[in-house]
């Protein structure tokens, strides 16, 4: 029996504060959207071939279209002509009320269909998902549980018969009794993802004024460094994977709609030598492609020599977490790297070339003073991208753990690093105002 699969990556939460109150001149430069194609709904539509799948991207979708009718109306124009059996929402903190409100539109429109929740937040928070909406949870990477309950659901199987499966039964969220095989996402079980679903949205995939589409390729999951404010080594147990080089020379080869690729690890360097075999092989299968990655300071410091190589290689763009310029800001992030690092590392991207973007964090605590002194430093150590997002506690850290009793708004829609969910020593607005303010503070005049 074929399924009718729809897969839906919801619209992204509309709430910045640090836009809303940005001085006119820096609002440009702010953040208005994070871009790229949901790879774990891709994965998935890849895994399950076999069936009828569609995605319905919806924030490619309001991206190419922002006239589009409201989501509610969206989701039930596609329920009505495409009749699924099955629908499944990805989900992060910030769209975790929209994912919901997807799953309440489709049991209104047939309660028969059955609804399934994946993605980081499942990981993180799955208590959230015991809700009436919601029949199956696959947390994390979990291909393979989704599949085993397509099969369970086509010859009308237990759900507890699938390991790794959340589902409701008694109006509880219960765990399935039946074991978990061992799932190697990252090397034995790679599963490439299947772009052709996304097509359609391919012109919105764009970053830094570029016209040419980009897109994501992992070449690990986890990390191995423990950053307090982190949810990713949370959602991986504290493991690091590193995938197959020749799996990874397959993707980038297969991806010729791309000119531009987004490694989108949590650190693309972390074995320097696998990074470095890498980009020979890339040289060697006249792989021509430019490369934005997410690498550390004090990775670049350790390995100049690497960082030259890649640049020959086609990296065009770093996203760099300096966090913070104070060491003791650092420890209490448990970074991991000196803060004297940071000049450093800005001094060897820019001799190689390399477009770098350094995030810093704002505490909720920042007065005046504070900010005074971060512009200060971030106007003597000029990047050419700049980023300074709010520190926020997101569920399933330490941080979180660390700070959840001083949490005021629990609202998860502003759990996107935008918004303050914690009490401000200055008046809320001047916290914003100040913020945005530190957006102009960069070398450069395009937006990333």
């Amino acid at each position: 029996m074929t399924m009718k699969i729809l897969l839906i990556n919801p619209p992204r939460s509309p709430i910045n504060n640090i836009l809303a109150y940005a001085p006119a001149e820096a609002k440009r430069f702010i953040h208005k959207k994070l871009i790229g194609p949901p790879l774990g709904l891709l994965t998935i539509a890849a895994a399950a071939k076999d069936h009828d799948v569609e995605v319905l991207e919806m924030k490619g979708e309001y991206d190419l279209h922002p006239d589009s009718p409201a989501p509610d109306m969206l989701v039930r124009s596609v329920l009505a002509s495409f009749k699924p059996d099955v629908v499944g929402v990805t989900f992060i903190a910030s769209e975790f009320y929209a994912g919901m409100d997807i799953f309440r539109t489709v049991k209104n429109f047939d309660p028969g269909i059955k609804t399934v929740a994946g993605g980081l937040h499942t990981v993180l928070s799955l208590r959230d998902f015991d809700d009436a909406c919601v029949d199956f949870v696959c947390p994390g990477q979990s291909a393979d549980v989704f599949m085993n309950l397509i099969h369970a659901l086509e010859q009308n199987a237990a759900p507890d018969s699938v390991g790794g499966l959340y589902f409701r039964k008694d109006d509880a969220m219960v765990k399935a009794s039946a074991p978990r095989s061992v799932w190697d996402a990252c090397n034995v079980n790679f599963i490439r993802p299947d772009r052709s679903k996304i097509k359609k949205w391919i012109s919105t995939y764009t970053v830094g004024g570029r016209i040419e589409p980009s897109t994501y390729i992992f070449t690990s999951l986890g990390c191995p460094h423990e950053c307090s404010f982190c949810s990713i080594w949370p959602q991986f147990g504290k493991q690091f994977y590193q995938r197959d080089l020749e799996s990874i020379i397959d993707e980038l080869k297969a991806v010729d709609d791309y000119p531009i690729v987004r490694f989108s690890d949590a650190n693309t360097i972390v074995d320097a030598a696998f990074i470095s075999r890498l980009f020979d092989r890339i040289l060697e299968e006249g792989i021509r492609k430019e490369y934005i990655m997410d690498i550390r300071f004090d990775t670049a410091v350790a390995y100049p020599e690497l960082i030259e190589k890649l640049a020959r290689g086609g990296l065009k763009v770093v996203i760099c977490g300096f966090e913070s310029y104070r060491e003791e800001e650092l420890i209490k992030y448990k970074k991991g790297a000196d803060a004297k690092l940071i000049s450093q590392a800005i001094e060897i991207f820019h001799k190689n070339g390399v477009s770098l973007r350094g995030n810093y964090v704002i505490p909720p605590d920042y007065t005046e003073d504070d900010f005074k002194a971060m512009a200060d430093y971030a106007s003597s150590h000029p990047v050419v991208y700049a980023g300074y997002t709010i520190l926020t506690p997101m569920p399933g850290t330490t941080y979180y753990q660390e700070v959840k009793k001083n949490i005021i708004d629990h609202d998860l829609a502003k759990y996107n690093f935008f918004n303050s969910v914690m009490q401000t020593a200055l008046p809320i607005e001047k916290f914003y105002e100040n913020t945005g303010k530190l957006w102009l503070i960069k070398k450069g005049t395009d937006v990333i």
